[in-house]
C-alpha cells in the first residue's frame, strides 16, 4: 500500500479538495462517510476519489469536459463528483428522478462528454453505470491534478424552472467553498460533528450540505429520505447525530406523522439548518419549543447565490419574519429599485446579492441579460431592509400583481388565506375582468377540512387585507403545485 501522503488531493484550484486532503493526512481513520453499513474514512475517501480521476481520465474524458452526474445517494456518485474537480471536469448534476423533457432539455444544453448514473440511459450519449464501477482496486491511483483556477466552473446546477425554463448556474470551484465556508461560520459545524444527510443530493441544498461537513472534517451519515420516520429516527439514535438539514416541507411531514416526538433528541442535536422555502412563524416557535439548545438556523439563497442570509431562531426570537442578514463578511445584500438604485430602508425593491458565492453567470448567454446590475445578482426577489439590517421578502419580482399600478405580493395574500384555515393556496395575476385594473389577484385554493364558502373567506379577509388586494377570482383544486422544496409552481396554475 503507498503511503498517505501518495494519495493528497492537494490542488490550487479546490479548497474543499484541500481540506479533505488535510483531514485524511491529519486524521486518516476519522469517518467522512457512512453509508449502510459501509464506513468510509477520511484516508479511502482520498484514495477513491483518485481512482475515480483516473478512471475519468481512462475513458478519454479531459479537463474542461462537461459530464453529467445522476445524483443518487451513493458513495460513488460522491466519489466521482470530487474526482470532477480534481481532474478540471465541469459536473452537470441532474436529478435521477427528473422528466424526460427536462432531461433532454438539460442535455441538449451542455453536451456531455459522458453521462454516468444508474438507471440513466439515453439516446446519443455515452452512458456509464455507477454499479459497474469498483473504485476498490487500484484505489490508490497515482494522478495528478489538473492545471484550472479557483474561477472556473466546478458544477452546472439547473433551476428548478418555477418561473420559465431552467438556466443552469455556472458555479466556480471559489463559488462552492465560499458558500460552505459562509454557511459553516454561521451554523458552526464542528470536526466532531455527526450530520444525517436525507436531502436530495440533486439540489443545492443537500449538495452543499456534503460540501459543508466534508470541509470540516465531520462525518456524513447518508440516509434515503424522510419517508420513512421511522428509519430517520433510528439513524438519529443509532449514529449519534449531531445535525441535519430540512426543507419546510419535510417539516410539516415529521409534524403531523410523529408530533412532538422528534423533541427526544434535543439534547443530541447541535444544529439543524432549514431553506428553499418559507416557514410559518408558528413552526418557528414551535421548534424553538422542542429544541431549546440546538441551533435553528434558516437560509436564504439561491442556486446562483448560496446561502446569502441566514436568521437564528433563538437569536432572533424577537424577528421571526425576516429571511435574516448576510451570512459572513464575504456576502453584501442591497435593495435596489428597477433602475438599479438603492432604496430607502423599508422600501420595498429587489434584493440584489454579490459575494464569493455568487454565480460566475449562466451558461447560456442569453440568460445573463438583466441578470445583474454591474456585480449585484438581481434575485429577483421583492423585499426590504429595516434600520437593523435585516431583510424581509414580499415576494417574487416576476410574480408580483400589478392591481391598478398597486404591486400587490401573492405571498402576503396567501399568507392571510392560509390564516383562515385553509389546507393550502396560491395567488397568481390574471387580467381584470372589467379591463379597468389591469390585473388582479386569483386565489387557488385547497379546501381540507375546511368547510367555509368563498363569500365566508372574502368576508373575513376584509379585516386581513386592503380592498385592492382581496382576490377577484377564486377556484377549489385538488392540490397546490409545488417543487420538491415546497415552492409554488405558480405557472403550472397559469397554464
Amino acid at each position: 500500500m503507498k503511503s498517505t501522503d501518495s494519495m493528497m488531493l492537494e490542488t490550487a484550484h479546490s479548497p474543499i479538495l484541500c481540506e479533505i486532503s488535510r483531514h485524511a493526512s491529519r486524521n486518516s481513520d476519522k469517518i467522512a462517510l457512512v453509508s449502510g453499513t459501509e464506513r468510509v474514512t477520511y484516508r479511502q475517501l482520498s484514495s477513491r476519489i483518485l481512482a475515480a480521476a483516473a478512471y475519468l481520465r481512462s475513458v478519454g474524458v479531459k479537463s474542461g469536459d462537461r459530464i453529467v452526474l445522476s445524483a443518487q445517494k451513493e458513495l460513488n456518485f460522491i466519489y466521482f463528483y470530487l474526482a470532477a474537480h480534481y481532474t478540471g471536469i465541469v459536473n452537470v448534476v441532474v436529478d435521477p428522478t427528473s422528466q424526460r423533457d427536462r432531461l433532454d432539455y438539460i442535455l441538449g444544453v451542455v453536451n456531455p462528454a459522458l453521462v454516468m448514473g444508474n438507471r440513466l440511459s439515453v439516446d446519443g450519449y455515452r452512458c456509464l453505470s455507477f454499479d459497474e464501477i469498483d473504485l476498490n482496486e487500484g484505489a490508490e491511483a497515482d494522478i495528478q491534478p489538473a492545471t484550472v483556477h479557483r474561477t472556473d466552473v466546478a458544477d452546472i446546477m439547473f433551476t428548478t424552472g418555477t418561473t420559465g425554463t431552467p438556466k443552469g448556474v455556472c458555479l466556480t470551484h471559489a463559488n462552492i467553498a465560499g458558500s460552505a465556508g459562509n454557511t459553516n461560520a454561521f451554523i458552526g459545524t464542528q470536526e466532531g460533528d455527526i450530520e444525517a444527510l436525507a436531502l436530495p443530493l440533486s439540489h443545492s441544498f443537500g449538495l452543499g450540505r456534503l460540501r459543508c461537513v466534508l470541509m470540516t472534517g465531520a462525518a456524513l451519515v447518508l440516509v434515503g429520505n424522510f419517508a420513512n420516520l421511522k428509519s430517520f429516527f433510528s439513524v438519529l439514535e443509532a449514529e449519534h447525530v449531531t445535525g441535519f438539514g430540512m426543507v419546510p416541507a419535510v417539516w410539516q411531514y415529521i409534524k403531523r406523522l410523529s408530533g412532538r416526538r422528534i423533541a427526544k433528541f434535543a439534547d443530541q442535536l447541535r444544529y439543524v439548518e432549514i431553506g428553499s422555502a418559507s416557514l410559518p412563524v408558528e413552526d418557528k416557535r414551535l421548534l424553538m419549543e422542542l429544541f431549546p439548545k440546538t441551533r435553528l438556523c434558516m437560509h436564504y439563497g439561491l442556486t446562483e447565490a448560496s446561502r446569502a442570509m441566514f436568521t437564528e431562531f433563538h437569536a432572533d426570537a424577537g424577528n421571526l419574519t425576516t429571511v435574516g442578514r448576510p451570512s459572513s463578511p464575504q456576502v453584501e445584500v442591497c435593495v435596489l429599485d428597477d433602475y438599479g438604485k438603492p432604496v430607502p430602508d423599508g422600501v420595498d425593491g429587489e434584493l440584489c446579492v454579490r459575494g464569493n458565492m455568487v454565480c460566475r453567470s449562466y451558461f447560456l448567454p442569453q440568460d445573463n441579460e438583466n441578470a445583474f446590475w454591474g456585480d449585484w445578482f438581481r434575485t429577483g426577489d421583492w423585499g426590504h431592509r429595516d434600520t437593523d439590517g435585516y431583510f424581509y421578502l414580499t415576494g417574487r419580482k416576476k410574480e408580483l400583481i400589478n392591481v391598478g399600478g398597486e404591486k400587490v405580493s401573492p405571498v402576503a395574500i396567501e399568507k392571510a388565506i392560509l390564516s383562515l384555515g385553509i389546507e393550502d393556496c396560491a395567488c397568481v395575476a390574471v387580467p381584470d375582468p372589467s379591463g379597468v385594473l389591469g390585473e388582479v389577484p386569483k386565489a387557488y385554493l385547497k379546501r381540507g377540512r375546511c368547510t367555509m364558502s368563498i363569500d365566508d373567506i372574502k368576508a373575513r379577509l376584509t379585516t386581513l387585507l386592503p380592498t385592492h388586494e382581496i382576490p377577484v377570482q377564486w377556484e377549489w383544486v385538488d392540490s397546490i403545485p409545488r417543487t420538491a422544496s415546497g415552492k409554488i409552481q405558480r405557472l403550472k396554475l397559469k397554464q
